[in-house]
């Protein structure tokens, strides 16, 4: 920069005779551009609510394409690039939101009682859905093991937002139900240490400190469990208590300082959220009931916030770039990955077939892929852009048809048996003759 006047922004350029002023104004455009264009498709959504949860109409998939036309690729009205600290930002903090609340959704008592479902799917589902997914990456797409499995990684998690139709369905199997439910809130979390290593071993040996990145984890993990721990222990004494009309907001706090802690430690973030969230649904029971629905709605204003930017990142050459061996990958990713991994997973389980196809299908890449692929545009690491190209087009292959056939396959146990119809009536044919 050439000096100026001090503590002025006009009275400074740098050497390309920019002024950071133009920058700040640059800035405050695009944000304010992001800004109009998130209110406006929030109010759309809103508006759209009722008509989603009864057709293929998909609020995420709104997002997403509202950001890709929005973006650079299409219109330029939202102008963003990965190393852009809004960027950064917003993938943190919803990042951190999201496992929060999907932590609270699965305390130790519901783990319990209910894991012999969920613990296939998480015990082994996920870890055959990586290394399956890395394997068609590897050999597909000719990438390198580290960078196939980082992809595998990214790509494992579920997201209960495009089976909102399968896991809101009366009709449809609670034991379903509930294993979707329990698998999508646990998953993310699981498969976070896994993307850190990769990532940590892509960047290269000379940045991996195995005992730094023990110490970030443990860390986070204690963060997340002593804070919510002592908050809720502290309300329980006899000086404390929280009026009713501030109860929502208990959580809310518990939240906001472990972030705060997290970040002035150097602790894991996300692996802090997650821990908290389950250390609250264990512990304070009150104050989960409380906060449900409040967590649930900001939760879910940061992620349509985090596709709407990504979205944006998104341009029609980024789509094309992969080219058919990277639409195949997608493709291959959603239709054999996970259900060669559930089948495998879920031999001998007592699920009928259609349990088994409903979980097999339903295995949509959505916000904590979203995410995860931000973190890995923006760390650096040398095959940063071609490992977000293909996570790209497999989160948008994977919303546009998981959150279309929702309502379709949510349908089909309308009037579910143990049988189907037709298999019942031949059954009794046979006895009959």
């Amino acid at each position: 920069m050439i000096a100026g006047a001090p503590g002025s922004l006009v009275g400074n350029v740098y050497d390309d005779g920019r002024s950071p002023f133009h920058d700040h104004i640059c800035a405050a455009h695009v944000t304010g551009a992001l800004l109009t264009a998130f209110a406006g498709l929030l109010l759309l959504a809103v508006l759209l609510s009722s008509l989603a949860h009864r057709t293929v109409l998909s609020t995420a998939a709104l997002f997403l394409v509202a950001g890709f036309v929005l973006g650079d690729g299409v219109l330029g009205v939202v102008s963003l690039k990965p190393g852009d600290d809004l960027v950064a930002t917003l993938a943190e903090l919803a990042l951190f939101t999201v496992l929060f609340t999907d932590g609270m959704r699965v305390g130790w008592a519901e783990l319990r009682s209910a894991w012999r479902l969920p613990g296939r799917a998480l015990g082994w589902g996920l870890p055959l859905t990586l290394v399956i997914t890395a394997a068609g990456a590897h050999y597909l797409l000719g990438l390198g093991w580290v960078e196939s499995l980082l992809i595998g990684a990214i790509l494992a998690p579920t997201d209960p937002v495009f089976a909102a139709a399968l896991v809101g369905n009366e009709k449809v199997p609670p034991r379903l139900r509930q294993l979707l439910n329990v698998e999508s809130g646990v998953n993310d979390g699981l498969a976070l240490p896994f993307v850190i290593l990769f990532l940590a071993i892509a960047a290269g040996s000379a940045d991996l400190h195995l005992g730094e990145l023990g110490l970030e984890l443990g860390l986070g993990v204690l963060i997340g469990v002593a804070i919510p721990w002592a908050a809720i222990r502290l309300e329980q004494t006899r000086w404390f208590a929280a009026s009713t009309a501030y109860e929502p907001l208990n959580a809310l706090a518990i939240g906001l300082l472990v972030l705060a802690v997290g970040k002035a430690t150097h602790g894991n973030l996300f692996l802090a959220a997650f821990s908290a969230g389950i250390t609250v649904a264990t512990f304070g029971q009150r104050q989960r009931e409380s906060f449900e629905h409040f967590g649930e709605l900001i939760a879910e204003i940061f992620k349509l916030a985090a596709l709407l930017v990504f979205g944006a990142l998104i341009t029609p050459s980024l789509l094309g770039s992969v080219g058919w061996q990277g639409w195949l990958f997608a493709i291959l990713a959603l239709a054999v990955a996970r259900p060669a991994a559930i089948w495998l997973s879920f031999l001998r389980s007592g699920l009928t077939v259609r349990e088994q196809a409903a979980v097999a299908w339903f295995g949509p890449k959505g916000f904590a892929s979203v995410v995860y692929g931000l973190l890995v545009l923006a760390s650096g690491i040398a095959a940063a852009q071609q490992v977000f190209q293909i996570v790209a087009v497999t989160i948008v292959a994977s919303i546009l048809l998981h959150s279309s056939t929702d309502i379709v396959v949510a349908r089909g146990f309308d009037d579910e048996h143990d049988v189907p119809a037709w298999f019942g009536r031949l059954r009794r044919r046979d006895r009959t003759s």
